[in-house]
C-alpha cells in the first residue's frame, strides 16, 4: 500500500508516544497544530517507504505527493 503518496494522519504532532492511546484511536489532544503524514512516495529513499516514517507538516500545506486514504468501517462498529 505503500509508495504511491504520504497520507495524511488525524492525529496531531506529538515528539514521543508517551501517553499516545493504546485502542488505536487517533490522538487528538496537544498544543501543536501539526499534523502527521506518514507512509512515503516513490520519490524518496526506500527507507522512508514505511508507515513508522513520519513528518509533521501544517493541515494547510498541500503537494501533489501528499493525499490521504478512505477507509470504512464495518457495519456496528
Amino acid at each position: 500500500m505503500h509508495g504511491n503518496v504520504w497520507e495524511w494522519c488525524l492525529d496531531r504532532w506529538q515528539n514521543s508516544y508517551e501517553g499516545a492511546p493504546t485502542d488505536g484511536s487517533a490522538w487528538l489532544s496537544g498544543e501543536s497544530e501539526g499534523r502527521v503524514v506518514r507512509g512515503g512516495s516513490w520519490i524518496f529513499n526506500p527507507e522512508d517507504c514505511r508507515s513508522a516514517r513520519r513528518f509533521i507538516l501544517q493541515p494547510v500545506y498541500r503537494v501533489n505527493g501528499i493525499g490521504f486514504r478512505v477507509v470504512s468501517a464495518p457495519p456496528g462498529l
